[in-house]
């Protein structure tokens, strides 16, 4: 299932990711998880997918509280492109403020990591969200996996400019022209190449500046090695590891090694 020919965001980070097939695409070094360009894309669309299945519709907001880079960039896209909006939210936040931005944005959908799982929970029963889904097996959750065994449906076909992608707090939205307008100011310094393997060291937080990092070092064919929340100590190791030419500081900027 090959995203459509769109300016969308989908299509600017995965446009290219077929033809690249088992290239390696995303480490993410304290989940233990790595993807292909080919797989990546594979997960995102059939997850998509399994959630229009499921009866996601068009514009409907859905809250991603995550713990790592990776998982992020799993959920976020594949909400993007079943035609959702995502809505970033920090996992340190406590459940009270969960729930309160969760109504906020009218949520009716939360995707998780396990490890927020309970407290997930207990922010959808304070707010409208009816379904938890955890990217890992968690109690009273539904599977991210399960979504991938669902029968492939098509993919809406979107309007980058009027589509919203993402909803922050205090409810500024960006639409899918926005997020790649982003991707490509954070490209001006650097001028990512497939030759390049990016690190982010950071984790996840409310706003769209990891999402666009992601989105770009992706689009451009690099790895992207997710590291938030490890010791700096083994940040070194990283970069010598996987050769990794470029580095982002926690406002998503980002600059050359060496």
């Amino acid at each position: 299932m090959k995203p459509s020919a769109s300016s969308t965001v989908i299509h600017e980070v995965f446009g290219r990711a077929y033809e690249r097939g088992d290239r390696p695409a995303l480490v993410d070094v304290g989940a233990g998880l790595a993807y292909g360009y080919r797989a990546l894309v594979t997960e995102v669309t059939r997850a998509a997918s399994g959630l229009v299945r499921r009866g996601a519709r068009r514009d409907q907001v859905v809250g991603v509280q995550v713990s790592t880079a990776g998982a992020q960039t799993l959920a976020v896209h594949t909400v993007l492109a079943a035609g959702g909006v995502a809505a970033p939210i920090d996992p340190a936040l406590p459940v009270r403020e969960v729930a309160a931005l969760l109504r906020e944005c009218d949520a009716r959908t939360l995707v998780v990591t396990p490890d927020l799982a309970e407290s997930a929970a207990l922010a959808a029963d304070e707010s409208r969200v009816r379904q938890v889904i955890s990217l890992g097996t968690a109690l009273d959750a539904l599977d991210f996996g399960d979504l991938l065994a669902l029968e492939p449906t098509a993919l809406p076909v979107l309007d980058p400019k009027r589509q919203d992608a993402l909803v922050l707090a205090g409810g500024h939205r960006l639409a899918h022209a926005d997020l790649v307008g982003l991707m490509e100011e954070l490209d001006l310094p650097v001028r990512l190449s497939e030759s390049d393997a990016v690190l982010v060291a950071w984790p996840p937080d409310g706003g769209c500046g990891l999402v666009a990092l992601v989105g770009l070092a992706v689009s451009r064919g690099a790895l992207l090695v997710c590291a938030g929340g490890l010791d700096a100590a083994r940040l070194p190791g990283l970069v010598r590891e996987f050769g990794v030419t470029a580095v982002s500081d926690r406002a998503g900027a980002l600059e050359r090694l060496g």
